[in-house]
């Protein structure tokens, strides 16, 4: 099932290039990390084994496949900013943080005041890091906030860099301004508050550490 995904994102994401019109000279760069981020899929995981449920710990918090669809859901997932989130995303797959940052820095060139890309570089930026929310990350951080105050997306992945980092005081306060500003109709309304319950009871279990 993992390989017929990846077919799909694949064809997806040709599809999508054509459609918004990204330069051509772009088209290798997302073409050779879909092909990074597959070959990692396929070193890393097991593909043709169904998944198992994740404990409900620090890394069910911060579980990469499931983080990426909440983005998609909050920002949106057309537009050129996808096409080379993408290929952000298939780099960190394989562990190139330091292209990662700098497709998404090239993103920002022509976006400059995309929130979901101030975001995005934000989250790169603490795994080029090592985990550290770094001064550079959290300038990012804040940008995307300054650019729309109300939107719950740039709370929402410092509250997930911070749980990388160990800080759970500050995710849970990240976590409670990002569902305050999700709308109650909000189709990913549920994966916040589950998240802010869970290190919740994190803080309450381990005593913030």
């Amino acid at each position: 099932m993992g390989w017929v995904m990846l077919l799909i994102l694949m064809v997806a994401s040709a599809v999508a290039l054509a459609l918004l019109h990204v330069p051509r000279r772009l088209w290798s760069l997302v073409g050779a990390a879909l092909m990074l981020g597959a070959a990692g899929y396929a070193w890393q995981g097991a593909p043709t084994l169904p998944g198992h449920p994740v404990q409900a710990d620090r890394e069910a918090l911060v579980s990469d496949a499931a983080i990426i669809d909440l983005r998609t859901d909050m920002f949106g997932r057309y537009g050129a900013e996808g096409a080379y989130l993408t290929a952000a995303d298939a780099m960190a797959r394989v562990g190139s943080s330091r292209y990662e940052v700098e497709t998404i820095l090239g993103a920002l060139r022509g976006a400059p005041k995309s929130v979901q890309l101030w975001t995005a570089l934000g989250d790169a930026l603490v795994r080029h890091d090592g985990g550290r929310v770094s001064p550079a990350a959290r300038l990012a951080f804040d940008q995307a906030n300054r650019l729309d105050p109300r939107h719950p997306g740039p709370y929402f992945f410092l509250g997930i860099a911070l749980v990388r980092s160990g800080d759970l005081a500050g995710a849970e306060r990240c976590w409670t301004r990002a569902l305050e500003r999700t709308h109650p109709q909000a189709n990913y309304r549920p994966a916040v508050a589950e998240r802010l319950a869970m290190v919740r009871q994190l803080i309450a279990a381990t005593g913030g550490r």
